[in-house]
């Protein structure tokens, strides 16, 4: 993956303007910014990401136009996250990761899926039996494998199509679901008629 980072940008309630001056420290100001350098380095961890502390009263005005007013504003790419409250670092990581999702591409063999399906299963079987090495990424047990794949996804099969699991990209290309992996593999797939119409349902 390419290596820009995504800058998030902090207003906290601090700074000068003429004779006011903030003397009182922000406590929920504080706490998000502990919530973005732990977020940075856990949930965002191997995401570049830059983080630019400002005080809003110094510059108000900056935030104004993007609708912040209320600190702490937090900025991911210059669209509001939050802002008059204390950070929540699901958001924040969504946004994160939308944002470096659409700068950067998957290079490598990645199988987006969950325990519980029955067609993830069979697509990693299918790509262990033809000795293709792959990243599995459970979208239930990580949020932010369940945020990369809405943000790779959603931009190429259309915002109203719901997304199933499996996600296939083998060597950095969108494969699909199970049933484009087994075309590509030459492989044999049974559909499931009991899950309803996803990847594998028969053909109408």
């Amino acid at each position: 993956m390419s290596e820009q980072a995504v800058t998030i940008t902090v207003f906290r309630w601090a700074g000068q303007w003429g004779p006011f001056k903030v003397n009182i420290p922000c406590g929920e100001c504080s706490l998000t910014k502990d919530v973005i350098k732990d977020t940075m380095a856990t949930e965002l961890d191997g995401i570049p990401v830059e983080l630019d502390m400002r005080d809003w009263l110094s510059e108000w005005w900056k935030p104004l136009g993007k609708g912040g007013w209320h600190a702490p504003i937090v900025i991911v790419d210059g669209k509001i996250v939050s802002q008059g409250r204390a950070l929540n670092r699901g958001l924040l990581t969504e946004a994160v990761i939308d944002a470096y999702a659409k700068r950067s591409s998957i290079t490598e063999n990645v199988v987006f899926g969950k325990e519980s399906c029955p067609h993830c299963v069979r697509a990693k079987k299918y790509l262990t039996e033809a000795n293709i090495p792959f990243v599995y990424r459970d979208v239930v047990k990580e949020p932010r494998a369940l945020y990369e794949m809405l943000a790779r996804v959603k931009p190429i099969i259309g915002p109203k199509t719901p997304v199933t699991v499996p996600q296939i990209w083998l060597d950095g290309e969108y494969v699909g679901g199970a049933s484009e992996l087994s075309e590509i593999l030459k492989t044999k797939v049974e559909p499931n008629p009991d899950r309803g119409q996803c990847s594998l349902s028969p053909a109408r």
